[in-house]
Formats: C-alpha cells, structure tokens, sequence
C-alpha cells in the first residue's frame, strides 16, 4: 500500500528545509507505517514548554528556524486506526524509510531514536554539521 502526505501534514511542513522534507516525501512513499507529520517549526515560546515538561532536553532545537529562516526537525507520528500510535517497533519502522530515503537523496539524517541519551523516536532532523 503506498501512503500519502495529508494536508494537515503537508502544512506542518511549511517552513522546514527543502532537503528534510524530500525526505520525509520519499519516506513516505516508501514506508511500511503510515505517518503524519506532528511538527515542524516550533517557536521559542512553545520550546521553552517542551523543555519545561521534560518532552525536550534543549532550547537550541532544530525545530526554531535558523538564521536560514528554516527549521531543521520534524516529529512524525505512527499513524494507526486514524490516530497516533506510540508503539516503539512502529517508530524504528518508521525510521527505516526515513533512512533509506535520505540515502536514496543523498541527504545527510539524525534520528532521535539512535541517541544514547533522551531517546526520541518521532524526531528526525538534519546534523548540526551539515546544516549550520
């Protein structure tokens, strides 16, 4: 079964790097779980809230736009039955095509859910390193 981007979806992707939602286009193209986009840019104010209930660990998220005036993160959700699901297995499916279409583009990729501390398996973001 191939999945789509809904509009909701497509819409929380309004302002996240052109390459990271390639990305997430190809993924879903090529996933074997069905996601919706969660989040994509976030403002200081709703980081700080994040922070504060322990949801995030860092105001310096990849989330808030850069000086490039895009956000370099999203959270995708698990979607199942019409709604988000949480089930670990489904995120590292997730992930999986989310891998392989950032391979595929030749687009450098973090997943949230390879981090030794604070694991976060619906976040995906592109490296610091590469996208300053």
């Amino acid at each position: 079964m191939t999945h789509i981007l809904g509009f909701r979806s497509r819409a929380r992707l309004n302002g996240v790097h052109p390459d990271l939602v390639k990305v997430v286009e190809r993924a879903i193209q090529i996933t074997t779980v069905d996601f919706t986009v969660l989040e994509g840019v976030r403002d200081p104010q709703r980081q700080r809230k994040l922070v504060k209930a322990g949801a995030s660990q860092t105001m310096n998220s990849r989330h808030i736009p850069g000086a490039d005036g895009f956000a370099k993160a999203v959270d995708l959700g698990a979607w199942v039955d019409d709604e988000v699901c949480w089930d670990w297995q489904l995120y590292d499916k997730i992930a999986n095509a989310m891998k392989k279409a950032a391979a595929e583009l030749s687009i450098p990729l973090e997943w949230g859910g390879d981090w030794k501390k604070f694991k976060d398996g619906p976040h995906f973001q592109l490296p610091f390193k590469e996208y300053p």
